[in-house]
């Protein structure tokens, strides 16, 4: 397959994790633990939702990660170490920075409202923790990204790519999240916000996201090879897991399924996304926005539309068509206009 110099399958990935990271917050609010984790939930649960979100739960964080990392490979093809400092500072920890004193305190707000709590300003990471430790990752593993971009040709380097873009660097990869998962021993696979399996997960990711990318060609014909067999060992573990351990799978089989997910997204997508559109070049840009502000609307409309007496699946179509509607007008009528607010939601100023 040829390569193009941008990447647009890699975007494409990007638009499509933040797709799904709306639904999936949209879907705890129709679980009956919804507020336990902060979360304005309904009388109406939806309790079999919860199956094709348990599905995507071990995996959407992880491939934001991953995503990540392949755009700081991109970033430093033309930055020298301070200039890519300075450009993820402006875009990452001014962000959340912003985000944790004016918007996450917003969507708290909301949630005191709704049960009747005493209204406080909390400053907080609340959902933008995830951009707190991209900016700690890109800090600490600078200089290593700066070594193996300017010694390629090495003798240790050309082994690292020779090894990452054979089937072996898919057994490095499964030992590595299956022994962070055994090490860390999360007290559940899926609670990555503010936790150390979150920040040592991310970071695992982080850094073969830029690896994958860095190792060059071969490792992704590699992927486009074994993307169905990739598929079919991800839908087994899944479905083992549903029927034989439900809710308590061991959390190295839920490391080992989630690679398996992961690398079938990033191959299929290699396939099948590696393209320009109109649609990608708008989206590509309002994701992180989105991202951003997204809180705050999915609690406007858990607000507006749980109290109305529809059942659980018209409820859950009407918040989530209200927070994605609610998210692109504002960034297209406010904050991709207004130059002095394009910096604090990461975009460049026009």
């Amino acid at each position: 397959m040829e390569i193009n110099p941008r990447r647009y399958d890699i975007d494409w990935v990007r638009v499509i994790a933040i797709g799904l990271l709306l639904i999936y917050h949209v879907a705890i609010g129709f679980q009956s633990w919804g507020m336990l984790i902060g979360f304005i939930t309904t009388e109406k649960t939806w309790e079999s939702l919860w199956i094709p979100m348990s599905m995507l739960n071990i995996w959407r964080i992880p491939l934001l990660f991953f995503v990540s990392g392949m755009g700081v490979y991109f970033a430093i093809q033309n930055r020298t170490w301070k200039q890519l400092l300075w450009e993820r500072a402006s875009r990452i920890l001014l962000p959340f920075l912003f985000g944790y004193f004016c918007i996450v305190p917003l969507h708290l707000l909301l949630w005191q409202h709704n049960y009747h709590m005493q209204q406080t300003y909390l400053p907080n990471p609340g959902h933008l923790w995830f951009l707190g430790n991209i900016f700690i990752y890109v800090v600490a593993l600078l200089p290593f990204f700066f070594y193996l971009k300017n010694n390629q040709t090495a003798r240790l380097t050309a082994g690292v790519k020779k090894v990452i873009s054979s089937p072996l660097g898919l057994i490095v990869l499964l030992v590595a999240f299956a022994a962070e998962a055994i090490l860390v021993n999360p007290g559940a696979y899926t609670l990555y916000a503010m936790t150390w399996h979150g920040f040592f997960l991310g970071l695992l990711a982080f850094f073969f996201g830029f690896c994958f990318v860095w190792s060059g060609p071969a490792f992704w014909e590699m992927l486009l090879k074994g993307r169905w067999l990739f598929v079919c060992i991800a839908a087994l573990l899944f479905t083992i897991r549903i029927i034989y351990f439900q809710r308590f799978a061991l959390n190295y089989l839920l490391a080992i399924e989630s690679v398996f997910w992961i690398v079938a997204v990033l191959a299929f997508s290699y396939k099948y996304l590696n393209r320009p559109s109109k649609a990608l070049r708008y989206l590509s840009q309002a994701a992180y926005p989105v991202y951003i502000i997204h809180m705050v609307f999915l609690y406007l409309g858990s607000l507006l539309f749980f109290p109305v007496q529809v059942n659980a699946p018209l409820q859950f179509t009407l918040v989530l068509l209200f927070t994605a509607v609610g998210c692109f007008t504002l960034y297209e009528f406010l904050i991709r206009r207004v130059n002095l607010l394009r910096p604090l939601f990461g975009l460049k100023r026009k």
